[in-house]
């Protein structure tokens, strides 16, 4: 069971390199900006792929079009994935908006704005 985990594992990791690179120069619909794929997660059977995706310079509002684009374009990446793995079966794809980036800017402003108000108001009472 160990192997079928880490083997599933390796296969995703090979799903995210390959549709990165096929997302950048494969894809010309313009509603497909700047996307980072940041994680896949792979079934057990191989038969579907969640992969996980950030967009540059956009917020989850303004993402969403992209993430429609490339959903749509799911069935054309999945055959040029097939070419590229050595496995019997490719997974169906769906695209997901990553929020992690995101969330990350805004955890990283509130803690930025909790040290900076601490220093004034320890600074003012001395």
């Amino acid at each position: 069971m160990a192997k079928e985990f880490s083997r599933t594992l390796r296969i995703a990791e090979h799903i995210k390199r390959q549709l990165a690179g096929l997302i950048r120069d494969e894809i010309k619909d313009p509603r497909v900006g700047r996307v980072t794929v940041s994680d896949v997660e792979v079934s057990r059977d191989l038969a579907h792929a969640k992969v996980y995706v950030t967009v540059l310079g956009l917020e989850a509002e303004a993402a969403q079009s992209t993430i429609e684009a490339l959903n749509h374009a799911a069935g054309f990446l999945r055959r040029e994935l097939g070419q590229q793995l050595n496995t019997r079966t490719v997974p169906a794809l769906r695209f997901f908006y990553d929020a992690v980036q995101e969330e990350g800017n805004r955890i990283e402003a509130l803690i930025d704005k909790a040290m900076a108000s601490h220093r004034d108001g320890t600074a003012g009472g001395q």
